[in-house]
């Protein structure tokens, strides 16, 4: 065996089991802190890793979702993901779903409100039922005036429409509409510039020198810009079609449609598929305004051979389907009374005049009648050139929609009026049923109608001449809400022939526009000449029925007859203007009535 010496032994010793050399203690301590350190954060990091598993697997027994639940959700999100895509990228996806949403407003709010009629219908023995009716009313209205507000386009036009038919709905309904005569969409510069090109081919560039981007006036179907002509110079109204209504008009109408239908399907009684039908028939017209532009020359044409007439009709420049240039004519709302006053224009005068043009469009022969007169659609300019107290002219725009009275619904009309201002009620019958059939028994309703008055003032002594007061208008509304007339009267106008619909239209709205101006003569001389224009349609009736000479006796006898029945009013009416310029020339303006 061999020996080692004890310096190897130590050393051999030293190397299997080392003794630690001597280290100062900040020596140490700066050694150690990064393993310190370190062995901390591994641990912390385990330690969380582990808080985290344990987590996430006490979350998945939580919501622990099937399977086939689970593909729902994914296919939910693919589809909502590709509708996001198709609406950014496709066109068509883009219109379908606006479709869906606008057919979805119409639908939810009919549903809403067939449902809350329908019970509360059956509420007819409650003592507070006329209360709730109203406000039921009321819900509705607003809740139907909310929906057209979001879907615009035609259904503006429908609820200024309804607006006016105050004969037929309640005044809660009306009196919720009549914001819309105001709220009128606006279309932008760049959609109407697109529309231009797309339809003649040319720039707006190319037609004027000049284009207000700004409309100066809106309504529900178009609006209208001030330009320059680029040819002539002269300044010109450009009325452009809304473009939106191209992409939805046929959709609304059919919403329109069903609306109806399935308020007649719930209540038969109250059936106003009518409404519709009309619109059907004429929004096609009003949206081509080539229709228009041959209407406002046709107008202007006729109303040329009236002398001492102050109607004013822009002349038209040219026209195509969506886009009208005319003659650029300009006035005020024939209700701003402050203008009226500051530039010495009687209000009896203008109520007068207004009187004149739309009974000579009733009831003139092969005369047009515009069945949209309301205060939007006129307008008063002052003309200096003509004598006080007819120193105004009124300006007629929007020609879209016009109608032909059929001569022996025109004649029918007239006589019908003439009885009714007589107050005979006899002839008053005869002739409401040769206008449309009408009943002994529906007659006070369809009288009530055609004057807007309630049928009482009509049998008083005072008879329509009379001034309307507060009370007789919430006598009449109340007794609209009364169910058994109102079925009364919506059956009765489903019969009546449409254009004599339009007629109460336009009577309705030339009302409205008398009272409005808050004449000081009452309405006594618009019925005058009412009854003057009547007359005249009874003579002209009269004199075709003449056949051969007259110089023979029996023709001459007829001739004197129908001269001195037409006289009789004219006479009557001269007579009364004459007594109202007498009092005017003495400074007697106090209120006649």
């Amino acid at each position: 065996m061999t020996s080692l010496s004890p310096w190897r032994t130590i050393s051999a010793l030293s190397r299997q089991s080392p003794t630690p050399a001597w280290v100062c203690r900040e020596c140490l301590r700066t050694r150690l802190r990064p393993a310190t350190q370190s062995t901390q954060t591994a641990s912390l990091s385990t330690t969380r890793h582990a808080f985290s598993q344990s987590g996430k697997r006490a979350w998945r027994e939580r919501i622990k979702i099937p399977r086939e639940r689970r593909k729902v959700a994914l296919v939910a999100t693919a589809a909502f993901l590709a509708l996001a895509g198709g609406l950014a990228v496709s066109e068509r996806v883009r219109h379908a779903y606006i479709a869906c949403e606008r057919s979805g407003r119409v639908g939810v709010t009919l549903a809403l409100c067939v449902n809350e009629y329908y019970w509360l219908l059956k509420k007819g023995d409650d003592p507070n039922y006329k209360s709730l009716l109203s406000a039921c009313h009321k819900r509705c209205a607003e809740r139907t005036l909310e929906a057209m507000e979001k879907n615009g386009s035609i259904f503006i036009k429908l609820g200024q429409h309804l607006s006016s038919l105050n004969y037929l709905l309640p005044s809660e309904w009306c009196d919720t509409f009549i914001p819309l005569q105001d709220k009128c969409p606006v279309s932008s510069y760049a959609s109407v510039e697109a529309m231009v090109k797309q339809d003649t081919g040319k720039t707006l560039e190319d037609y004027f020198s000049d284009f207000d981007r700004r409309p100066i006036g809106a309504a529900s179907l178009a609006q209208v810009h001030t330009a320059t002509l680029r040819e002539t110079g002269g300044k010109v109204a450009v009325k452009v079609q809304h473009p939106a209504l191209d992409e939805w008009s046929k959709l609304d109408l059919a919403l329109t449609r069903f609306t109806f239908k399935t308020l007649k399907y719930w209540f038969p009684e109250y059936d106003l598929t009518w409404l519709s039908d009309e619109m059907e028939y004429s929004l096609p017209l009003e949206l081509d305004f080539r229709e228009e532009g041959r209407n406002a020359r046709r107008a202007k044409e006729y109303f040329s051979h009236i002398p001492k007439t102050p109607l004013v009709i822009p002349e038209v420049i040219w026209a195509d389907r969506r886009i009208l240039v005319m003659e650029y004519i300009t006035g005020h709302r024939p209700d701003d009374l402050a203008y009226l006053d500051e530039n010495g224009i009687g209000r009896d005068e203008v109520s007068a005049a207004l009187a004149r043009i739309f009974n000579e469009m009733i009831f003139g022969q092969d005369a047009p009648l515009h069945c949209d007169p309301h205060g939007g659609n006129l307008a008063i300019r002052v003309n200096n050139s003509k004598r006080s107290p007819k120193n105004f002219d009124i300006i007629l725009y929007d020609h879209g929609l016009y109608r032909d009275i059929p001569m022996d619904l025109r004649r029918a009309y007239a006589h019908m009026w003439l009885a009714v201002l007589d107050a005979d009620e006899k002839r008053m019958r005869k002739y409401a049923f040769d206008i449309a059939g009408i009943t002994d028994d529906e007659f006070p309703i369809f009288a009530s109608a055609i004057t807007g008055r309630d049928y009482r003032v009509i049998q008083s002594d005072a008879g329509v001449a009379a001034k309307r007061n507060a009370e007789e208008k919430r006598a009449f509304s109340e007794a609209l809400g009364e169910g058994g007339i109102l079925e009364q009267l919506v059956q009765l106008l489903g019969r009546v022939p449409r254009v004599i619909l339009l007629i109460l239209k336009t009577n309705d709205l030339t009302r409205s526009l008398d009272e409005n101006l808050q004449t000081r003569e009452g309405p006594v001389r618009t019925f005058m000449i009412l009854a003057r224009y009547a007359a005249r349609c009874v003579f002209e009736e009269q004199m075709d029925g003449i056949k051969g000479s007259m110089l023979w006796p029996q023709n001459l006898w007829l001739f004197s007859v129908a001269l001195a029945g037409y006289a009789k009013v004219a006479v009557k009416l001269r007579v009364y203007e004459l007594y109202l310029g007498g009092r005017r020339r003495l400074g007697l303006q106090a209120d006649l009535m």
